[in-house]
């Protein structure tokens, strides 16, 4: 399993998030609370807007305690909306490839999770993305092909629609040739204006997922795990919700992904 952070408001340095809290990303790398490994040392991303309409994209393999690249990176980027992530392989190799956050023209995605038994029809998964999509499938990861699935079934148009048919039909896959869990979710994507955030699961596991607003900031931040043991105002989101962040605005909506 993983951590990951995302933020979207006025623009702050990625170290804000990223390397500065008590609780940061980097630390999650090291010690994560709410993880089933606490230790999340397969490679780090991050994915950042500014001026242009796509993402800059910063990935490797390194832990993300030990890359001293990614603290000079948060240091000296602002920001007012970034996805960052740390990774800790289901099963995948250790890949620059298979680092989050996935790009795709404007749009980028980070997942926490798994489809279960996804090597069993990782075949069935890809030949879900159309040849005109397919070239965007560099690595190997289950949550790369869910990406990829939700451009193709229309995510500039109804993101949360998209989302819920892609993850139905990854789990349909997983129940049919897979294993528990079928799948557990916790994600964040955006377009370069809005962001998503959704927790689900099959079961009654869904991976952790907290917002708050901060005035200081004067944004919010989407988040794994809190990111001070003791700062007030994290709000957990429930199981089985989509969240939209858009203008300053929050919405929510039930994910219950049919299949």
């Amino acid at each position: 399993m993983c951590r990951w952070a995302a933020y979207i408001g006025a623009p702050i340095y990625l170290e804000d998030v990223i390397s500065r809290p008590g609780h940061s990303l980097i630390e999650q790398s090291k010690e994560a609370d709410e993880c089933k490994t606490s230790t999340n040392g397969d490679g780090f991303g991050v994915a950042w807007y500014d001026t242009r309409p796509e993402p800059g994209l910063y990935r490797d393999v390194y832990p993300a305690w030990s890359d001293p690249n990614l603290r000079s990176v948060a240091h000296h980027i602002r920001s007012g909306l970034f996805l960052a992530h740390v990774r800790a392989s289901t099963g995948s190799a250790i890949s620059r490839n298979n680092c989050h956050p996935f790009t795709a023209g404007n749009w980028s995605f980070m997942h926490n999770g798994q489809a279960g038994g996804f090597e069993h029809f990782r075949k069935q998964a890809d030949m879900c993305v159309s040849d005109d999509l397919y070239h965007h499938r560099k690595g190997a990861t289950d949550s790369e092909v869910l990406f990829l699935m939700a451009l193709e079934k229309g995510v500039d148009q109804d993101p949360h629609g998209a989302l819920s048919r892609s993850v139905a039909r990854l789990e349909s896959l997983s129940r049919e040739r897979g294993c528990t869990p079928h799948m557990r979710l916790s994600a964040a994507l955006s377009d370069g204006k809005r962001m998503f955030a959704v927790r689900y699961s099959s079961d009654h596991i869904a991976p952790s997922v907290y917002y708050r607003w901060s005035e200081a900031r004067r944004g919010w931040a989407v988040v794994s795990e809190p990111l001070e043991a003791d700062e007030t105002g994290w709000t957990e989101l429930a199981a089985g919700t989509f969240m939209e962040l858009n203008d300053g605005q929050i919405s929510m909506t039930d994910f219950n992904p049919e299949f």
